[in-house]
């Protein structure tokens, strides 16, 4: 399992997530609001007051939303407890910081996947260093974090990610597809040999991969929003996160890392 603090813990987190962040209305959000403005379903206590419902009311983007431990780091330590409904004159920085610290804990959270890989050995070195420097970097002050370069930082640590991917999917015999960044909207892959490939960035949104083979395959960055998993096999895939496999479709059949939980909602 990822470390404890690259997991959302909402009880120690001032609902970041539910103000900070802007949504539209669409199929993944019932209603409009602006970035910096409370959800109508935040609650005093900053839970959610329709946490067990959200899909049934049309909040289906919140249940993929993953702040990777960034709320509770900002709520807790950036800014010391200090929530902004009691502490007005923190909202707007508290508000500015969280993207930023969800951009370094997500990387933090592939960096330590990569490391915790016996197929990446040769890329350790390189990739405790930028553990290190992400680690170093969140614990930074909130006037830093704020104006922080992150494209910078992610193209920095992606090269390093890349590696990782490619180190894996060396491990798997035989030649191996590579769909990076594929527009694959709706694809027809039922039963496909993906053993080993790379779907980094892929578009597979509503595609058919059930029965797919998708065993230590680079899905790093790819939509399954919608896609069918019924009784693919995901083991061992590289940088799979617990957000792609909530917004997609699966089965008691689909195979997951053991890090992975099965959705509540698949059948």
């Amino acid at each position: 399992m990822p470390p404890a603090d690259l997991q959302a813990n909402c009880a120690e987190c001032f609902g970041l997530c539910c103000v900070a962040l802007p949504f539209a209305a669409s199929n993944d959000f019932a209603v409009d609001k602006e970035a910096g403005t409370p959800c109508g379903n935040l609650q005093a206590d900053f839970r959610c007051g329709i946490h067990t419902q959200l899909r049934a009311k049309g909040f289906r983007g919140c249940t993929v939303f993953d702040c990777f431990g960034a709320g509770q780091k900002v709520s807790q330590h950036t800014f010391g407890g200090r929530d902004w409904r009691t502490h007005p004159g923190t909202a707007r920085q508290m508000f500015a910081v969280f993207p930023v610290m969800r951009q370094l804990h997500e990387l933090l959270a592939y960096v330590t996947e990569a490391l915790d890989r016996p197929e990446c050995r040769p890329a350790h070195a390189g990739l405790r260093r930028a553990a290190e420097k992400l680690e170093r970097l969140t614990l930074g002050p909130a006037e830093v974090l704020a104006e922080l370069a992150t494209e910078a930082v992610r193209d920095e640590v992606n090269a390093l990610l890349v590696r990782a991917g490619e180190l894996v999917r060396a491990a798997v015999p035989g030649k191996k597809k590579n769909h990076r960044g594929a527009d694959l909207f709706g694809a027809r892959l039922k039963n496909a040999k993906l053993s080993g490939a790379c779907l980094r960035g892929a578009c597979l949104i509503a595609a058919d991969l059930s029965g797919a083979d998708l065993r230590s395959a680079d899905v790093i960055g790819a939509d399954f929003r919608d896609a069918d998993l019924s009784g693919a096999d995901l083991t061992g895939a590289v940088f799979l996160t617990q957000a792609q496999l909530t917004a997609a479709r699966g089965d008691a059949r689909t195979r997951l890392p053991r890090s992975l939980t099965r959705p509540a909602h698949w059948t």
